[in-house]
């Protein structure tokens, strides 16, 4: 494939844009960059961490921080599931990458979250998953340039799908 490409990963938690992201990195050659990492990084905390002790709108205004000044280059990014709530992120993103959704429904998050319940969701704390999908899911459409679906498919056939649509 090209290996000029960037590509951002946007979806829920638990849609798989850690695991998608980086089958899409290898297969295609390039870099992951994992927006996260990225912010715990800067941090020098954790996610969660972060949450518990600043809140909701202090780890947004760092993630927005973190990925507007980002170096970009050929890679691959796995956002977190917050980063569409930031236009100054998006905008970013929406032009000097392509932004692949992968959707799932409700339910597939549910159980793929409780399949790891540490994970650090950024939310007001008084949000369900199923409220943060709702509000969520209008912005990943929105901005999703290429969107797979992941509810029954593998990273593998995800990763396939995604390769298969990226323009030439």
């Amino acid at each position: 494939m090209t290996s000029d490409f960037i590509i951002s990963v946007i979806g829920m938690p638990g849609s798989g844009k850690s695991t998608v992201g980086a089958a899409l990195a290898r297969q295609l050659g390039l870099t992951l960059v994992d927006a996260d990492r990225l912010i715990e990084q800067h941090e020098n905390q954790t996610l969660q961490q972060i949450m518990d002790t600043r809140g909701n709108a202090a780890f947004r205004s760092i993630e927005e921080q973190v990925l507007t000044q980002m170096p970009l280059f050929p890679s691959v990014i796995s956002t977190g599931g917050s980063v569409v709530y930031s236009e100054k992120i998006m905008s970013r993103l929406c032009t000097h990458s392509t932004v692949v959704y992968l959707q799932a429904r409700c339910e597939t998050i549910e159980y793929r979250v409780s399949l790891a319940p540490q994970r650090g969701i950024a939310s007001d704390g008084k949000q369900t998953l199923r409220d943060l999908y709702e509000e969520r899911v209008p912005l990943y459409e929105r901005y999703g340039e290429i969107v797979v679906d992941c509810d029954a498919s593998t990273p593998e056939q995800v990763t396939a799908a995604i390769i298969e649509r990226l323009p030439s």
